[in-house]
């Protein structure tokens, strides 16, 4: 299941047309306005081999960002679900510190009222980012904790993909 929100992602970030209009029929106007920026101006989107934690990789100009795509129909994303999903972020985490990129997880909402993607990071990758990656890390909304230790995302909490598309747009 979780393959056709990659795709979607995918689709969205590289500026498909039949993506982009599937997603934006029940948007908002300025939701929608965002994601249509992308039909000028996109992403090249290449989906990650390995298990790095990462699904997709997103480039545009000098700038790029891993994301990890996780997709619920519960609004709360708990990590602690599998030893695996905890593994996997530490693996993230690590690489894009090493890397010094952007550990960037899309939390899809299944049957989610308007726009249904959210954008995360953790909290403790911004050393040594520099120029456009950490404006990208104070810009994104940290993976929440647990008080027993363990990360979590609340979808509310995220940045709206339309809202990161906009400022992208703008910025970059």
């Amino acid at each position: 299941m979780g393959d056709i929100y990659e795709r979607e992602l995918k689709g969205l970030l590289a500026g498909e047309q039949k993506f982009i209009e599937k997603l934006t029929k029940s948007l908002e106007p300025s939701e929608r306005d965002a994601y249509r920026k992308l039909a000028g101006k996109h992403f090249l989107v290449v989906k990650a081999g390995g298990s790095f934690g990462v699904d997709l990789l997103a480039v545009r100009g000098n700038f790029a960002f891993p994301i990890e795509v996780k997709s619920s129909s519960s609004d709360v994303f708990r990590f602690s679900k599998s030893d695996k999903l905890d593994d996997q972020a530490d693996r993230m985490r690590v690489v894009c510190e090493h890397s010094l990129l952007v550990p960037t997880y899309a939390y899809r909402l299944k049957n989610a009222p308007g726009d249904p993607w959210r954008l995360f990071t953790f909290s403790d990758v911004g050393d040594g980012l520099e120029g456009r990656h950490r404006l990208l890390f104070r810009r994104l909304p940290k993976i929440g904790m647990t008080n027993e230790g363990n990360r979590i995302m609340h979808w509310k909490d995220g940045l709206k993909l339309s809202s990161f598309i906009d400022y992208f747009s703008e910025v970059f």
